[in-house]
């Protein structure tokens, strides 16, 4: 706990001052004021979280972490849980949707298991941070001990403080892990006191009987477990997934070094409620890369003041909606150190 505390207490304030001083500089670009909208907001954030008026993105790493959750026993998934660890396989081999499109923004995935039901063949390019071979059905007592789930969280702190060794200029977060809509949305229900019905989607592509099956194992756990809603640890632990835990600690630990760190999509926004449980500072670190089309997504953003980037429809998770909108927060800090003011270009300005 000594690490997770550490880490919180790391995590500063934004630099108010300096993004104001950003605004003026972006004020003098060769353009109408604020007429490059949300990309002026992203550089200026940019600014804010590194503290360096000139800041430079170019080692994109995106921590795409997997779990198995016991929950997935009582039949809330469209595909069995052997596809968690399949999938692992298949990111290292590079053939996943993220590794297309982290290729395509020139990012570096960072695969870990957290807590896959079973041993995976060690790999160069997979990192090792089992838990537990998945978690505890929720559904029948807590998904995890207090002591798992303060492990996921310093286990992610402590696989972004390695991996911040090679440079990370910005970060993105992904998971993997059949069955891990169900503790996000009830994440998300305990945290922002949402009815379970209104913040449970369909995940993976399940029909009505499953969604039915799916919303009462939630309210279930939650009437079982009764977790305290202020408390992040206890709300993991009860219901929770190592990878969530994981994530958690990888937001966390971004914003002690602060480097801006892109939230994926459902998942991903419940392991940030976690993160925000902890420390609230660390809303003004991250960026909503896209909003889900999972139903509890919105959820999640409204409650902790997030507005995303994107609206594609987007339900896969793996740091898919992270990775597309690196590229966005790649454009907006080229336009704030690469594009001319009106006194270097010659340029009139707007008549006063």
């Amino acid at each position: 706990m000594d690490r997770i505390t550490k880490t919180v207490k790391n995590i500063d304030t934004i630099d108010y001052k300096l993004m104001e001083a950003t605004q003026k500089r972006l004020d003098n670009l060769t353009k109408p004021l604020g007429s490059l909208g949300r990309l002026e907001e992203l550089a200026k954030l940019c600014v804010g979280i590194t503290r360096n008026e000139n800041p430079f993105i170019k080692n994109k790493v995106i921590f795409t972490m997997a779990g198995d959750h016991g929950v997935a026993e009582e039949g809330v998934s469209a595909y069995p849980k052997e596809v968690t660890a399949q999938m692992v396989y298949n990111f290292i081999r590079g053939g996943a949707g993220i590794n297309v499109l982290a290729r395509h923004a020139g990012a570096r995935v960072v695969v870990v298991d957290m807590g896959v039901a079973c041993d995976l063949k060690p790999h160069k390019d997979l990192v090792i941070k089992k838990v537990n071979y998945g978690t505890k059905n929720m559904v029948k007592g807590p998904a995890m001990s207090i002591e798992e789930a303060v492990k996921s969280i310093k286990n992610g702190i402590d696989i972004f403080e390695e991996e911040a060794k090679l440079g990370i200029d910005i970060a993105g977060t992904g998971d993997m892990g059949i069955g891990n809509t169900t503790p996000s949305s009830a994440i998300t229900s305990i945290i922002t006191g949402k009815p379970a019905e209104t913040v449970t989607g369909r995940g993976t592509g399940i029909d009505d009987k499953t969604l039915f099956c799916k919303i009462e194992a939630i309210k279930k756990a939650i009437k079982i477990n009764r977790p305290d809603p202020k408390n992040g640890i206890d709300v993991l632990s009860k219901v929770g997934g190592f990878e969530i835990g994981g994530l958690a600690g990888v937001i966390l630990a971004a914003a002690a070094k602060r480097v801006p760190v892109i939230i994926d999509g459902f998942i991903s926004g419940a392991a940030a409620l976690i993160a925000y449980q902890l420390q609230p500072k660390i809303k003004d670190y991250m960026i909503a890369s896209h909003c889900s089309c999972e139903i509890g997504h919105k959820a999640v953003l409204d409650y902790m003041g997030l507005r995303p980037l994107l609206d594609l429809d987007l339900r896969l998770g793996e740091g898919t909606g992270a990775a597309l909108a690196m590229g966005i927060a790649e454009a907006s800090i080229k336009i704030l150190t690469q594009m001319a003011t009106f006194e270097s270009a010659s340029v009139s300005e707007k008549i006063k």
